[in-house]
């Protein structure tokens, strides 16, 4: 079971957040939160990835407000500013971890899906980034600059980030010459959420889990 921590930001301001630690050796992992806000799901991902093998923070990018319906977390993802989110928060998540030298990677849920694309284009301390169904708009983050290694997890009966938002993904990153690696599942947006028993799928979520943790070890050595 992982404990709630403070870190610092580049600007020097601190951020709380949920540390699952899985020892000095192991690589670093920042997760990011679905638009519910680090909830009680979100700290069990955590605690699951460290005992994968990764020392895991989840920053608190909500400031302690968690939603309960989807108008309200639809209120807090608008009202959040994913640019200081990512140059802040994110970064500042990674260079914690970071200290000591360990590899570090992101890796992110819906809205954390968006701002693992994000994180993987602005913060220079990544080495990998796993995103799971999100994709965050031009103007914060083109997929095209990404300079790490990326996997995708994207859901085919997903009306918010869609199969041809995913397709486009693919098509901006392999017209840079870049080669990420996505997957696709016959399941809903979501899927990997075992707290939202209307979409998770086991099955799809059990070899996303297998898929992530085997490309992080590939990638943070």
């Amino acid at each position: 079971m992982g404990a709630m921590i403070e870190f610092k930001r580049p600007d020097g301001q601190s951020t709380a957040a949920y540390f699952a630690d899985a020892g000095a050796a192991a690589p670093g992992l920042v997760l990011i939160q679905e638009w519910w806000g680090l909830n009680e799901h979100i700290r069990s991902v955590a605690d699951r990835f460290a005992q994968a093998g990764f020392s895991t923070l989840a920053p608190d990018l909500y400031r302690g407000r968690l939603a309960s319906s989807g108008e309200e977390a639809n209120h807090l993802m608008t009202g959040l500013d994913f640019a200081d989110a990512t140059h802040q928060d994110l970064r500042g998540a990674a260079q914690h971890l970071h200290q000591g030298g360990r590899a570090v990677g992101v890796l992110g849920f819906c809205m954390g899906g968006a701002l693992t694309i994000s994180a993987a284009v602005h913060v220079p301390e990544l080495a990998a980034a796993v995103c799971f169904y999100g994709i965050p708009p031009l103007e914060l983050a083109d997929p095209a600059r990404i300079r790490v290694p990326l996997q995708g997890h994207f859901a085919q009966l997903d009306d918010w980030c869609t199969p041809a938002a995913a397709a486009d993904l693919a098509q901006r990153m392999q017209g840079a010459g870049l080669q990420p690696e996505l997957h696709h599942y016959a399941a809903d947006h979501a899927f990997f959420n075992n707290a939202r028993p209307e979409v998770f799928d086991a099955a799809a979520a059990a070899l996303a889990f297998e898929r992530s943790t085997a490309f992080l070890r590939q990638h943070l050595r």
